[in-house]
């Protein structure tokens, strides 16, 4: 008998599309919110020391003029206000959030707060002091593992296991937006069996149906990219879920356990009645 499926863990991932904004953080919010989404994430970084040097003095176009790498970096930044609001916030509408630090400053930054999980980007799989201070706290982590190898997860994977830290490997193909030919769905599987954990799929694709399927070849863990606009300023805007896109994820997830069945082959009572109708030799 084929195992009961139960729907993802939804989490939409705002990243930081808010572009500094707490009014369009909450909007966002509100968004996976509507939508039923299990959780909301986002990043923290200290540009500073999560800014490499060679890109802190290199000039960008941005909406509030041009400015430095590392300026632009700062300005987009949430502050300890912004988070505390939206703690509070996400605890008023009764929506989980957790958050994806870039550096250990972040991760101490993130213990203020009594969030459930914690998230590795890709980036971050390899920068092996960053995993050890996550996996020390215990707390259950996502791992996305875009550019990377199996060797680079065996190494992150044996570091989680030695703090006895809960954890679940995330397919992801680290490109904004992902061609569909590049998305190798088929990883999950590979992730799943090889680890023998809990997997996931972190999307970075301008479509819907890439995630559904990740969900029935064994993504326990779905993560999008939201935003309000795919037009709006921002480097992830484009690999994003507009609102419309995120109903139809969360629509779709929610029917497919059902249509997915039990994996008996036995005749409905309906075609049951259609036998009667259609068998006429006896």
């Amino acid at each position: 008998m084929i195992k009961l499926r139960k729907p993802p863990f939804l989490i939409a991932e705002i990243g930081i599309n808010h572009n500094g904004s707490l009014k369009l953080a909450k909007k966002m919010i509100d968004i996976a919110k509507r939508n039923d989404f299990s959780a909301v994430k986002f990043q923290k970084r200290n540009p500073d020391i999560s800014t490499p040097e060679k890109q802190k003095e290199v000039l960008r176009n941005t909406p509030w003029g041009t400015m430095t790498y590392l300026q632009y970096k700062k300005k987009i930044e949430l502050s300890l206000k912004d988070f505390k609001e939206i703690d509070k916030y996400c605890k008023k509408i009764n929506i989980e959030w957790f958050c994806s630090p870039w550096d250990i400053d972040s991760v101490n930054f993130l213990k203020k707060f009594k969030l459930k999980k914690n998230k590795i980007a890709s980036a971050l799989l390899t920068n092996k002091e960053l995993l050890n201070a996550v996996a020390k706290q215990k707390k259950f982590t996502l791992i996305s593992t875009g550019m990377s190898n199996i060797k680079d997860i065996e190494t992150a994977v044996k570091i989680f296991k030695k703090n006895k830290c809960k954890f679940a490997l995330m397919h992801c193909v680290s490109t904004y937006p992902c061609p569909e030919k590049d998305l190798n769905l088929n990883t999950i599987t590979t992730l799943r069996k090889k680890f023998k954990c809990e997997v996931g799929y972190s999307g970075h694709e301008n479509s819907v149906s890439p995630s559904v399927a990740a969900w029935v070849i064994g993504a326990d863990y779905i993560e999008r990219h939201i935003t309000l606009n795919r037009t709006l300023f921002g480097t992830d805007q484009s690999a994003s879920l507009e609102e419309r896109g995120v109903r139809q994820l969360s629509d779709i997830l929610s029917r497919m356990p059902s249509a997915m069945g039990n994996g008996i082959k036995k005749p409905t009572p309906e075609e049951k009645k259609l036998i009667k109708k259609f068998k006429y030799w006896s």
